[in-house]
């Protein structure tokens, strides 16, 4: 089994005298973390949203500043804010030692010096302490200094492209299938465990993505999770509206108690959702199908089985226009929907996954690339892994753990040990689907 726990290095702390720092000061690199992509409200979370903006009210609230470095280190710490109304006292805790600082007017104020013996994250967490004013404080950015040589600092950088909310979303990462060459694929097969403890709400546990679409399991609340199925429109828009009525998605069929609708924001097309109370440690299944029509559109189906029986529900089932090919392209992948949730850790296993061809031949799939989104591959969060654990692919994500693994790794799960899936196809296609 592999080990992704997170780890937190042991930290000394001394406390220093809460005054603005100097430039003189200053050690010989600085690194300036702005606090909106990088700190969540991770206590006290009431009415905020956990989004951990930049000003507080509330003792109980705690907003939890994460950075990663790369090799022990002596960091000096301090916090660039401004108090509007009177002073302020703030608690700065990081792990279990914690020391008071006075705030006045605006600056930089010293917050530390802290001994990272350890590469990895280190969490700063700030709470309020006694005010004058309405708020603490209205805090913007943590600076880290630091003289230990070539130290690399990790961090959300920039609110480019609103990396700011992807950053706090944290790093998806994918799982690319290697298919058969030369062969025409029209189903997947996957089978998809999620460790307890390892489904924070907001989570994406996507088991069959194909080029068009994705099919997976999500956790949409605290008492919500969903079978969601997904299909993009050829038309590339945020916008279902703009979208020509000769190349909208079409639903062509719906398993009971499935909702069929449209979905926008990252790409636009349809989308089916079954409200689906699944649960952490149990092991579900997921099918696709991708067949051409022969009228240049592809219909893609999907069907989902929360047992090891033939009993399979179909979700939905789609044509998607001016489309002609097989199923390509199958991938999983991880994510955090929800970006105040981004410091909470996700898990998911993959395991068992088969490609029926056109000519009814299985395939076993046992290779697999390793690939992130753009906040992993910038290095702006690298709280993520995939591997290989007993006969499963893995991926995770999220919650600041120390180990991670280079994007662009590939690998390769040993063989289930079972027989290919044992499924009744003329029973699921006796189920309108659009291809009859």
């Amino acid at each position: 089994m592999h080990s992704l726990a997170p780890i937190r290095p042991w930290l000394l702390i001394a406390g220093l005298a809460a005054l603005p720092v100097h430039a003189a000061e200053k050690a010989a690199a600085s690194w300036t973390v702005p606090l909106g992509g990088n700190s969540y409200v991770t206590a006290g979370d009431s009415g905020q949203g956990g989004r951990g903006g930049p000003s507080w009210d509330r003792p109980e609230m705690v907003r939890s500043i994460y950075f990663r470095v790369d090799k022990p280190a002596e960091l000096n710490l301090a916090l660039k804010a401004t108090v509007p109304q009177g002073e302020s006292k703030v608690r700065a805790t990081v792990e279990s030692k914690s020391f008071n600082v006075d705030l006045k007017g605006s600056g930089e104020f010293a917050l530390g010096t802290i001994k990272v013996k350890d590469a990895g994250y280190v969490r700063v967490d700030l709470q309020g302490v006694k005010k004058d004013g309405p708020v603490f404080a209205e805090a913007d950015q943590l600076v880290v200094s630091s003289e230990t040589r070539d130290l690399t600092v990790a961090f959300v950088k920039d609110n480019e492209g609103n990396r700011f909310y992807w950053g706090r979303r944290g790093p998806s990462v994918h799982l690319n299938y290697k298919l058969p060459e030369k062969t025409a694929i029209e189903w997947f097969y996957n089978e998809v465990t999620v460790p307890e403890g390892k489904d924070p709400v907001g989570s994406y546990f996507m088991a069959n993505g194909f080029g068009e679409g994705y099919f997976g399991m999500q956790v949409n609340g605290p008492t919500e999770r969903r079978v969601l199925f997904s299909v993009w429109s050829p038309f590339s828009t945020d916008h279902p509206g703009e979208i020509p009525e000769d190349q909208k998605i079409g639903l062509l069929a719906k398993g009971e108690g499935v909702h069929g609708g449209e979905f926008g924001g990252e790409g636009s097309g349809g989308q089916s959702f079954l409200l689906f109370p699944w649960k952490a440690g149990n092991t579900y299944r997921f099918l696709n199908r991708a067949k051409p029509d022969g009228k240049g559109n592809t219909v893609y189906t999907a069907w989902f089985s929360a047992s090891d029986t033939n009993k399979w529900q179909l979700i939905a089932s789609f044509k998607r226009p001016k489309t002609d090919k097989h199923l390509t392209g199958a991938h999983s992948f991880l994510e955090n929907f929800a970006d105040r949730n981004g410091w909470q850790t996700r898990e998911g296993h993959y395991g068992n996954q088969w490609a029926r061809d056109i000519d009814g031949k299985w395939h076993p799939i046992t290779e697999a690339g390793f690939s992130a989104d753009d906040i992993g591959r910038r290095g702006y969060r690298l709280d993520y892994a995939g591997g290989v654990t007993g006969k499963e692919f893995f991926m995770h994500n999220g919650g600041f753990f120390a180990d991670t693994v280079k994007i662009g790794s590939r690998f390769t799960r040993p063989a289930s040990g079972k027989s290919e899936p044992k499924i009744d196809f003329e029973k699921l296609e006796a189920v309108k689907t659009g291809l009859e």
